[in-house]
């Protein structure tokens, strides 16, 4: 296993971290053997969050006895100082421990980015939370490419995660910042969502960038986790015939697929794009149909409000049929 250190939290991590989100679907059992399967293999960066249901809690108990040999990721979205400083206590207990070595902002939009900051609003928890010692580290997790930059020019952010993975480049230069800045990178979804099939290639593609501090797929199966090990253990660079399979997948993907990048926006009934085809990706691959209809259910504004105004395709960089997709996407989340 490579491990690296994550920017300038100083912290000594494998570069292959695990992601959290799946062990939604398994049970804390088949949490405690991944753990098992994980020590064995040297990976001692696990990602989680409050908003992925019982993620924290079979973490928790998976962790009981070996807390201290890993470093521990979690995040939460509250805004305001009181929630926030909730969330970590809650945190604290849902996982069993008495410190989390990196507390993240769960991709907060640009008007809660504003409000983190500001008097009275979540920075102020998480900096009382890292004096008192309930955490060690503050970072902060993005799908907006201008939340991202401004995260950069923020001296109190110690890590930035973002997606980036093969068909998903558009952070490409703000994660070279983040290296200049020494700013640990954590890579979220380098499989797509799912989307990439290759995981191998994939996570090939990804540790090819120096950039990259850390890259947490998603795992809930033994297979997947294996699969991964496998696949960062070749750290060379990539082959003619690698990069060539690159450009392939970008071929078959690259101009169907929502990179979130907010160019879309205003929808004139407001609809939030982004957030229905993040959902979308998370009902159709991660076998998470309930969590995923929960967060799209949360949405003030569904994919079946689209009155066809096509105001959203000509801004789209990638020229998605967007209006033709979020009819798609109404009629799964109704199907299921």
């Amino acid at each position: 296993m490579e491990y690296t250190t994550l920017g300038k939290t100083g912290l000594k991590i494998s570069r292959l971290g695990f992601g959290g989100i799946p062990i939604q679907r398994i049970d804390a059992e088949g949490t405690g053997k991944l753990i098992d399967k994980m020590l064995e293999a040297g990976i001692n960066y696990i990602d989680t969050a409050r908003a992925y249901t019982v993620s924290e809690e079979y973490l928790g108990k998976a962790l009981k006895g070996r807390r201290d040999q890993f470093v521990l990721a979690t995040k939460c979205r509250a805004e305001s100082k009181e929630q926030f400083a909730a969330g970590i206590d809650l945190s604290l207990k849902m996982l069993q421990t008495d410190y989390i070595d990196l507390y993240q902002f769960h991709n907060p939009s640009v008007a809660d980015f504003e409000a983190i900051i500001a008097p009275g609003g979540a920075l102020e928890a998480m900096l009382e939370a890292k004096e008192a010692g309930k955490i060690g580290h503050i970072g902060i997790t993005a799908h907006s490419l201008e939340v991202f930059r401004r995260a950069t020019e923020q001296d109190w952010v110690e890590t930035i995660m973002f997606p980036y993975n093969i068909v998903e480049s558009q952070g490409e230069e703000l994660i070279k910042v983040c290296q200049e800045k020494n700013i640990g990178f954590i890579d979220m979804k380098p499989l797509a969502g799912g989307a990439i099939e290759d995981a191998e290639l994939a996570l090939r593609y990804v540790f090819s960038n120096p950039a990259v501090t850390v890259a947490i797929p998603g795992m809930a199966s033994m297979e997947e986790l294996e699969q991964n090990i496998k696949a960062s253990s070749n750290t060379a660079p990539l082959t003619e015939a690698e990069q060539k399979a690159c450009e392939e997948i970008r071929s078959a993907l690259g101009n169907d697929f929502c990179r979130r990048c907010n160019y879309c926006a205003p929808c004139t009934v407001g609809i939030s794009i982004p957030s229905v085809f993040l959902f979308a990706g998370y009902l159709e691959r991660y076998n998470l149909a309930g969590w995923a209809k929960d967060r799209y259910n949360s949405l003030a504004v569904k994919a079946d409000a689209c009155v066809e105004c096509g105001e959203c395709e000509p801004r789209c960089p990638y020229h998605l049929p967007i209006r033709e997709k979020l009819k798609k996407v109404a009629e799964e989340f109704a199907s299921r």
